[in-house]
């Protein structure tokens, strides 16, 4: 009998040690767990869909491909597209996706990211198998640099080749805006009023290449960092101002030690918030 405790014990023990580790918790928009199946079917239903992670988690990459294979094997009119490519560097990739130049030249004449081989490039990879087109929607960064050191009046200045990267000028930029207000306190003075404004431009212009490049009836599956389209703003704002009837389905990615409840301050950033561990590993 005694020994027959001895072994429970040890097996309650066992068991408590291993106990089944989650990789990812989903949430709606409400705080309330719920389901990839789910996020699928209002995938489904979305013109646009607007996937916000954060750069350097791995669940999040694999997320971004699965659901794109997912969206695809339901319906072949899907459209790619992401802030991690800026828009001068579209040719490349047009040139790439139709075979003309290789894997190496995509790469060293684009201004890609340090994890773009493990991260981006499998999506870019797919796009080019399925025949889909991969729209660099990012302003190039020279150009929120301007606007970062000298404000937005600025770009007025540039040639008509270089206001073709962007979306067209004058730029809306509305300050009352939460995500706005979060990065100039982030800034605590640096840049002055202008760290905000730069990220405007970003934001515009990745909203002005994703309407150039879709088309009713089509889906377009967009990839960029939480931060340009939490709370319903960024991208997804200045997608609102050129058509209030796009139907936008925005996710947004975050990290917290425990999964079993989101935490408050991120209930409503988004319809669905994908939550990995504080200490998953990283890419980068």
């Amino acid at each position: 009998m005694k020994k027959n405790k001895l072994l429970f014990l040890f097996l309650f023990i066992s068991s408590t040690i291993i106990a089944q580790k989650k990789a990812f918790v989903i949430f709606d928009s409400h705080g309330l767990k719920t389901t990839y199946q789910e996020l699928f079917d209002q995938s489904r239903k979305a013109d646009i869909i607007l996937f916000g992670e954060l750069h350097d988690n791995p669940i999040n990459h694999w997320l971004q491909l699965e659901l794109t294979k997912d969206l695809f094997n339901v319906s072949e009119k899907l459209v790619l597209g992401a802030e991690m490519m800026e828009s001068d560097n579209q040719l490349v990739i047009d040139e790439y996706l139709t075979g003309l130049v290789s894997k190496s030249k995509l790469i060293s004449e684009t201004k890609t990211w340090q994890n773009f081989k493990t991260d981006y490039l499998p999506l870019i990879q797919f796009s080019k198998e399925k025949k889909l087109s991969f729209i660099a929607t990012n302003v190039p960064r020279r150009y929120a640099s301007i606007v970062y050191q000298h404000g937005l009046d600025t770009l007025s200045f540039l040639s008509d080749k270089a206001k073709s990267y962007m979306a067209p000028l004058p730029i809306l930029y509305d300050t009352s805006l939460s995500s706005y207000q979060e990065m100039l306190a982030m800034g605590m003075g640096h840049g002055g009023d202008n760290l905000p404004k730069s990220q405007a431009l970003k934001d515009a212009t990745m909203a002005h290449f994703i309407f150039e490049n879709w088309k009713k009836g089509q889906t377009f599956i967009h990839f960029h960092g939480a931060f340009h389209s939490k709370n319903y703003e960024g991208i997804n704002w200045y997608l609102k101002q050129a058509n209030k009837s796009v139907n936008t389905l925005i996710i947004s990615s975050y990290e917290q030690d425990d999964l079993n409840q989101l935490d408050e301050g991120q209930v409503g950033i988004s319809d669905f918030i994908i939550v990995t561990p504080t200490n998953m590993t990283k890419t980068h």
